[in-house]
């Protein structure tokens, strides 16, 4: 069970986070606190998990709690609620698990917990985070939300299952910095990831593999690897 910090200064929007939480089966104790002093507070002498907090409380942030929070020797995960983006990028500089928009939905909220719970289990650092721009907002994605990425001259275009971001990198500088990742290279125009790859055609007059609902084509330079490469990985079906 994931014991949780509801943090928010307004009362409503921590019982509507709390109602949503104990909906969710995963979820055990729910603490609430109505601002950054009584946050530190329930963080001091009760056993949490994940603390969810809103960024803009008064006196104490939620930026401000979760420098406090990376100080503890086994720290619980943080998400970060808020109701705008401009503090994304130093949300995960304090590595935030993940970023919550108001008014929060119960299958994003439910996203969130599966990544607090995979990160309790696995017992490993916070995932990489890629800095994007998105109609002139930048955004942070989480790397292993990204399913291929297709190039587009010196540009490459990372594509999730929400949206598709444009970030000014070669494909073959991600090609070497994200291969102990999962990605491999299958054309000249795609690299794809391991974990969301689905239905293959190797043996086929035009090889192609199935990702996140995509076929791409693999070409005959790059399909001895594939195969390699494929043949030694386990790979998730795509449902």
């Amino acid at each position: 069970m994931i014991n949780v910090l509801v943090a928010d200064d307004e009362l409503p929007a921590v019982e509507e986070l709390a109602f949503l939480l104990g909906r969710d089966e995963r979820v055990g104790a729910i603490h609430r606190a109505s601002s950054g002093t009584e946050a530190l507070r329930v963080l001091a002498n009760e056993s949490v998990d994940v603390a969810f907090l809103d960024i803009h409380m008064p006196a104490l942030s939620g930026l401000d709690i979760a420098r406090a929070i990376a100080r503890i020797p086994v720290p619980p995960a943080v998400v970060f609620v808020t109701a705008d983006e401009d503090c994304a990028l130093e949300a995960f500089e304090l590595a935030a698990v993940d970023y919550l928009l108001k008014p929060v939905r119960a299958e994003r909220l439910a996203r969130s917990l599966g990544r607090v719970s995979e990160l309790i289990r696995d017992g490993g650092p916070a995932p990489e985070m890629i800095t994007v721009d998105q109609g002139g907002t930048t955004r942070m994605i989480r790397r292993d939300d990204v399913s291929y990425v297709q190039a587009q001259g010196d540009y490459a275009r990372l594509h999730t299952a929400e949206a598709s971001y444009l970030i000014r990198v070669p494909l073959s500088d991600l090609e070497q910095q994200w291969a102990e990742a999962g990605f491999i290279r299958i054309h000249r125009s795609y690299l794809i990831s391991l974990n969301h790859v689905g239905h293959l055609k190797l043996g086929a007059a035009h090889p192609s593999v199935t990702v996140a609902g995509a076929e791409l084509p693999i070409s005959r330079r790059h399909l001895p690897s594939v195969r390699d490469k494929l043949g030694t990985t386990r790979i998730r079906p795509q449902g």
